[in-house]
């Protein structure tokens, strides 16, 4: 395994990060694996030397934060681990359970640290950003979280470049802790990152975790699975006619080279200038055994440019 600093913080992660999502209870999402067909994964894992875990409270309504932290309990040494988790979205019917209020962060934050059976977590991140709450609060409620020892680095999610400058000039005004990290939505078929984002990130420091680097599986080959007969997201993401010519070329160079269109795709994200870690999800072992080898597949200019010229611009996606 290859490792990096997350941004310019200090943080040190793993070229892969292992996304919990697909483990926790079948009742939030059919395809979701319960807690002992998660094992496996988290073992698996760390053996490959993966450092990175990342979940968020609204999986599966708490049961992943329980299994990741019973798992990485029972695999791992704690020092050597980066676990980071997520606060935005509702996690129960009540006027104060979502969102990003002082009082929200600070009691999902507490909440989250009861699951994971932590006493501090790595890397917070906000899921989105909340329009309804001025962002001066949800800064300086992360920022207490930080000062009070029960979180280490502060992250963002999918949002416009300029709202992430906004918070970053906001954080830097007022001396508070600063976002190191921004987990956004970045693959080969979906690059509008490229515009405005990836070069603010760049010159920032800010480091780059991408959800869905396999544009949930459409770039590995997958096709009717488990999770795409229930799942309302991907042909709202991935719907553009040009779409098929970038599966295809990915799928004729990973051919060519003799490995799966995983690794291929995989590794082209891993040569993006500020990508630190993407976040992949597995359900089977073999999807993670496919990440791992992706860290140490070198593609040349011509390689990469074959991936990368039947790509068209498509309308922003991602950030809800």
């Amino acid at each position: 395994m290859q490792y990096t600093q997350l941004g310019r913080s200090g943080l040190v992660v793993s070229r892969i990060g292992l996304g919990c999502m697909s483990y926790g209870s079948p009742a939030w999402r059919p395809w979701v694996l319960d807690e002992a067909a998660a094992q496996p994964f988290f073992r698996h894992a760390i053996e490959a030397g993966i450092n990175f875990f990342d979940t968020a409270d609204m999986y599966s309504q708490g049961v992943t934060e329980e299994i990741t932290g019973r798992a990485l309990a029972t695999y791992g040494r704690r020092d050597e681990l980066v676990i980071a988790t997520k606060v935005f979205y509702p996690m129960g019917d009540g006027p104060n359970m979502a969102g990003l209020s002082r009082k929200h962060i600070v009691q999902a934050c507490e909440a989250s640290l009861r699951r994971l059976g932590v006493d501090a977590i790595d890397l917070y991140q906000v899921h989105r950003l909340d329009p309804r709450v001025p962002i001066d609060e949800t800064l300086a409620a992360l920022d207490q979280l930080v000062q009070q020892g029960k979180v280490r680095y502060l992250g963002a999610g999918s949002c416009a470049a300029w709202r992430l400058m906004q918070a970053l000039a906001r954080a830097d005004a007022r001396g508070l802790h600063r976002f190191v990290s921004i987990q956004n939505h970045y693959n080969l078929l979906y690059r509008e990152e490229e515009r405005d984002m990836l070069p603010l990130c760049r010159d920032e420091g800010i480091g780059v975790v991408p959800w869905s680097p396999l544009a949930r599986g459409r770039l590995a080959g997958a096709t009717a699975t488990a999770r795409s007969a229930s799942d309302q997201l991907t042909p709202q993401l991935y719907d553009h006619p040009g779409d098929a010519a970038v599966i295809a070329a990915n799928l004729a160079l990973a051919q060519t080279r003799g490995v799966t269109p995983a690794e291929t795709a995989l590794a082209w994200l891993l040569h993006q200038p500020g990508v630190s870690a993407p976040i992949v999800g597995a359900t089977k072992v073999h999807h993670l055994d496919a990440a791992v080898r992706a860290v140490d597949l070198r593609l040349d200019a011509d390689e990469l440019a074959v991936l990368e010229s039947p790509y068209q611009p498509h309308a922003v996606r991602g950030f809800a």
